[in-house]
């Protein structure tokens, strides 16, 4: 898709209100699947907007993202030869009807705000698709579709129920997870559901600095199956090393629990953040700002978290883009750094200590495949599968001992984020 122009709504010429959050969508969108960016980042760097229309354009995008396999049915069969998949046509044609089926978006505003996109381009193709699919009458589908080399990935690896699991739950945007450090205060927090210790769930969309108690410091956001992974260090460990630790969630769980953490991360700007939730917690940690793969701090750990990189595919409730991010030479370079994080964390725990590895990754390449080429090539450790009261009761191991969260899991609840778990100890 060509680069987006950027637009500037100017009442001179007669152009839209609205115009610059589509120009912006637009931009964002051409991030995620051409550049292969988060969203978060494809936001960035563009023309300032207000904070309605920054808003509005991250909603034109991500329910774009959300509804790409069902836009593009209706696109073409309104159309008598294919778009091309890249065209900015398509995408134009894409944000309109995302905007018509999730948005609720007037028909005359979802046609004015699109033709200027497509100035000096197919202007009347635009148009008389739009129109042709309007006349029609266009509705939502029950759940959308995943592309399909994502759907049959996941079919071969999870079965289909998960697969249909997973169309139900990118379709909804999920609840909002708190971690707290008082578990008294998590159960007492106003018009929340607690599902495990030190949690709460609310059914909201709202500015997490406007909730009640943000300034003081006793909670950060969190999602539910982020958290399970700090669940699972011992409570004996007396030093934690939380191996990638940014922007903080783990570390404040550890330093909330007692153990004496070091969190690490390789890039200053996010240990810079890291510190800053830190101090609106009053939680402490020892910061290093390091590459973890050549860190050497001359002594080990009673334990080691590494919640690695990853493709993130279990993330796609609030990250919809990661399913068009994730793709396989992406998904190779992530297992490979997967793979040498986690040989470099047994040089880093003590003996008898505890590695607990983790990916917000459906893939698993990711997940399984990791530890098993790991316990190959050090046969001195062996998985510790989780404890009864270590992890919430819905939270079942697996055969082999890991944990893997999987769409459908608590659904009636508002679902968790996909996750894969294991907790290896070292020999003694």
């Amino acid at each position: 898709m060509p680069s987006p122009t950027t637009i500037v709504a100017d009442p001179a010429r007669n152009d839209p209100e609205g115009l610059p959050a589509r120009a912006a969508a637009l931009r964002m969108l051409d991030g995620v699947l051409r550049r292969g960016q988060t969203l978060e980042a494809a936001a960035q760097g563009g023309p300032h907007l207000s904070p309605p229309d920054q808003g509005l354009a991250l909603a034109i995008a991500g329910e774009t993202l959300r509804w790409l396999p069902d836009l593009d049915l209706m696109i073409d069969s309104a159309t008598r030869l294919p778009l091309a998949e890249d065209s900015k046509a398509r995408m134009v044609l894409r944000m309109a009807l995302a905007q018509k089926i999730s948005l609720g978006t007037p028909d005359h505003a979802l046609v004015t705000t699109a033709l200027p996109l497509v100035d000096g381009g197919p202007r009347r193709l635009v148009h008389g698709v739009l129109g042709t699919l309007l006349r029609q009458g266009v509705s939502k589908p029950d759940r959308p579709r995943l592309p399909s080399i994502v759907a049959e990935r996941w079919r071969l690896a999870w079965g289909t129920q998960v697969v249909e699991a997973a169309r139900r739950a990118i379709a909804q945007r999920p609840p909002l997870d708190l971690s707290f450090k008082d578990d008294a205060a998590a159960k007492a927090f106003a018009g929340a559901t607690s599902l495990a210790a030190r949690h709460a769930r609310l059914d909201i969309s709202s500015n997490v600095a406007e909730l009640p108690g943000f300034d003081e410091g006793g909670w950060w956001v969190q999602d539910l199956a982020a958290s399970l992974p700090a669940r699972l260090i011992p409570a004996g460990a007396n030093t934690v090393l939380d191996l990638c630790a940014a922007p903080g969630g783990k570390t404040m769980q550890l330093s909330a629990a007692g153990h004496a953490v070091t969190a690490l991360d390789r890039k200053p700007s996010r240990i810079a953040r890291l510190q800053q939730n830190l101090d609106r917690t009053g939680l402490a940690a020892e910061l290093v700002a390091a590459d973890a793969l050549t860190w050497a701090p001359g002594r080990t750990f009673d334990a080691v978290l590494v919640d690695a990189p990853c493709s993130a595919t279990g993330t796609l409730r609030r990250h919809p883009e990661v399913i068009y991010r994730a793709r396989p030479q992406i998904m190779v370079e992530t297992a490979e750094l997967q793979g040498l994080l986690l040989a470099q964390s047994a040089s880093l725990v003590a003996p008898g200590g505890a590695i607990i590895f983790a990916t917000c990754s459906l893939e698993p390449e990711e997940g399984e495949a990791i530890v098993e080429a790991f316990l190959a090539a050090h046969p001195g450790f062996a998985v510790d599968p989780p404890r009864p009261g270590e992890l919430p009761d819905f939270v079942k191991p697996t055969k082999a001992g890991y944990v893997r969260i999987l769409p459908g899991l608590i659904e009636e609840q508002g679902g968790l984020d996909g996750f894969f778990i294991a907790r290896l100890v070292a020999p003694a």
